[in-house]
């Protein structure tokens, strides 16, 4: 999936400006589907409304700047079904704490402690934000089901961090290396 796919997504369900999209991207509820920046957001609505895909319009605003408002066509509504019929790319995985878990032997225990109970902290959180935002407005029973299985996966992990964080921990250095500051 691609960010111009995220955005018909978007625009699928109603008028958007790019801020807005860009803030369901990163803090709202598609943040779980791709990365998208405002770096790649607008350019993304650009191409889309060149190919008729997607139109905006300009509505002022008083005591501030103007904004531009998409809208899906019905020729991006199409497109949209047809890049979803599409077959699907794996899904991606990226993971700053398991490059840092993958060098725990290189590090303090104390550190390798430490960030993993921040981890574990970072993830109870992400999922009191995910039980919040459903609380937020009723949900359609495909938001339930994503919903679902995002609690799942997070339970999964939480609980893979909390019965194993000690082999983790075990893997590191009883004492930092003198040549890490070298």
């Amino acid at each position: 999936m691609n960010v111009k796919t995220l955005c018909l997504s978007i625009l699928y369900e109603g008028e958007a400006t790019g801020y807005e999209i860009r803030r369901l991207c990163v803090e709202g509820e598609c943040a779980y589907f791709v990365e998208a920046s405002f770096g790649s957001i607008y350019p993304a609505l650009a191409r889309l409304e060149s190919e008729g895909l997607v139109s905006s319009r300009t509505e002022l605003q008083a005591g501030k700047p103007a904004k531009k408002v998409y809208a899906i066509t019905a020729a991006g509504r199409a497109a949209f079904i047809e890049q979803l019929s599409a077959p699907l790319a794996d899904d991606m995985f990226r993971s700053p704490f398991l490059l840092f878990a993958r060098f725990a032997h290189i590090l303090p225990r104390e550190l390798v402690e430490e960030r993993a109970n921040e981890f574990l902290e970072r993830m109870v959180a992400g999922q009191k934000k995910l039980e919040d935002a459903a609380a937020e407005r009723e949900l359609s029973p495909a938001d339930n089901w994503i919903l679902n299985y995002g609690r799942a996966v997070m339970e999964v992990a939480q609980g893979h961090i909390r019965s194993h964080m000690h082999e983790l921990i075990s893997l590191a250095q009883a004492e930092p290396r003198k040549d890490a500051a070298e």
